[in-house]
């Protein structure tokens, strides 16, 4: 077994930590000025990132890093809230699409510049631009071998 050597043990739990507690905060903060959830806002921005506001559930889970089965019952919880709605794929009769409604797109409008506020506060402003570019560079290098 090759183990984690202090400075790889460091870096790790740092990310590990980071990722977490960036996480929890951003949830907080969001709940705190809006009524959606972060899985709202993560499905909603999913939603109006294409141009039609809507895709398909395993579409979503793609772009979310979710289990399908986590995207279903947020999408589900989100129906309920009148946040979504599904409507029938023609093309495949046991699919569906996830549409987002003027509702759904009206919460995230509103909840956005709050949200961003937070992102840049916490996240975005903490960073040179050349740590920016240098962090997009590794996740994106990591991600690719992920894929």
């Amino acid at each position: 077994m090759r183990w984690l050597d202090e400075r790889e043990q460091a870096a790790w739990r740092s990310l590990i930590s980071l990722h977490a507690q960036l996480h929890a905060r951003l949830a907080r903060e969001l709940a705190a000025k809006s009524d959606l959830t972060y899985g709202d806002y993560g499905v909603l921005v999913a939603l109006t990132d294409r141009p039609e506001g809507r895709a398909r559930l395993f579409e979503l889970a793609d772009d979310l890093g979710w289990e399908r089965s986590r995207v279903s019952h947020q999408v589900s919880r989100m129906v309920t809230r009148g946040l979504v709605r599904k409507e029938r794929c023609d093309d495949d009769r046991r699919g569906a699409w996830v549409v987002v409604t003027a509702p759904g797109r009206a919460a995230i409008e509103a909840a956005a510049p709050d949200h961003v506020a937070a992102v840049r506060n916490l996240f975005v402003d903490r960073l040179t631009p050349t740590e920016l570019d240098s962090l997009t560079k590794l996740a994106q290098k990591i991600l690719t071998h992920l894929d």
